[in-house]
C-alpha cells in the first residue's frame, strides 16, 4: 500500500509537478491549494507526511505547522522560495522537519520524501533506553518522563535517541548534522540550535536550568542523566 502525502501548495501549476512526480515515484497525493483546507482534511487523510508551501495566501506555511503541531508529529517537509534564512530557521523552531528551496529537482524533491518517511518508519531497532526518569522506546517511537508521555517529531526524536543512547559524550553541531538529516541535508548548524531547543521546551523540567540538554560551549550539545 502507496504512502499518502498531503500537498499543501496554491500554485496549480507547481502543485501538479509535484503530484505528478510524487506518484510516479510511488506515492499517493492528496492536494490542498490553502492552508484551511489542509487543516481540515489532515484528520481525515492521516498522511505519511505533509508537504507544505511556506508562502500561502492567507494563512501561510507557519501558522499551518503550528496548528499542526498542536495535535500531530506527521513528517512536515517545508517548501519556500525566499531566500532568507530567518523563515527557514523559524520553520525548524516551531515543528517543520525540513525544507526544501525552489526551483529544486525532482530528484531532490523525492529524495527529501523518501529520507523522511524512512526516518518515521520506526526503522529503530535499537534497545529501548531508561535513564533516571526518562523512558525512550525505538520500537514504539515513545518517549515518557515520569511516566507522563511526550510527544515528539521524527526529527526529535532521532536526536534524542542519538544523544541519550550516547550519555555524557558531547557532539558538535556538524556530527549531530550528519546523523539526524544526512550528508544531503541542506540546513546549517543553527538548525540544530533550533531542534535542541524545540526539544528542550518538551523535555526540561525548567528551561532556564536543562537537566538532559546541555549545552558545552564552544564543543556542542550532550545527554546528562540527571541524578534523582
Amino acid at each position: 500500500m502507496s504512502q499518502r502525502i498531503l500537498v499543501v501548495e496554491d500554485d496549480a501549476r507547481i502543485a501538479d509537478v509535484i503530484v505528478k512526480n510524487l506518484e510516479a515515484a510511488g506515492y499517493e497525493c492528496r492536494l490542498s491549494p490553502d492552508g484551511g483546507s489542509a487543516l481540515a482534511d489532515l484528520p481525515q487523510l492521516r498522511p505519511a507526511l505533509v508537504m507544505l508551501d511556506l508562502g500561502l495566501p492567507g494563512m501561510d506555511g507557519l501558522e499551518v505547522t503550528r496548528r499542526i503541531r498542536r495535535d500531530s508529529d506527521v513528517p512536515i517537509l517545508m517548501v519556500t522560495a525566499r531566500s532568507g534564512e530567518s523563515d527557514k530557521l523559524l520553520g525548524l523552531e516551531i515543528g517543520a522537519d525540513d525544507y526544501i528551496t525552489k526551483p529544486f529537482s525532482v530528484a531532490e524533491l523525492v529524495a527529501r520524501v523518501r529520507a523522511l518517511l524512512r526516518r518515521s518508519s520506526g526503522a529503530l531497532t535499537e534497545r529501548v533506553l531508561e535513564l533516571g526518569d526518562l523512558r525512550v522506546d525505538p520500537g514504539r517511537r515513545t518517549v515518557e518522563r515520569a511516566g507522563e508521555s511526550i510527544a515528539l517529531t521524527t526529527l526529535e526524536f532521532d536526536l534524542l535517541y542519538f544523544l541519550v543512547s550516547r550519555p555524557g559524550r558531547v557532539f558538535s553541531r556538524e556530527a549531530l548534522m550528519e546523523h539526524v538529516w544526512g550528508s544531503d541535508r541542506v540546513v546549517d548548524d543553527r538548525s540544530i540550535d533550533s531542534l535542541v531547543s524545540r526539544l528542550r521546551r518538551k523535555l526540561e523540567p525548567d528551561l532556564a536550568k536543562p537537566r538532559y540538554l546541555q549545552t558545552v560551549w564552544g564543543a556542542g550539545y550532550r545527554f546528562t542523566e540527571p541524578a534523582l
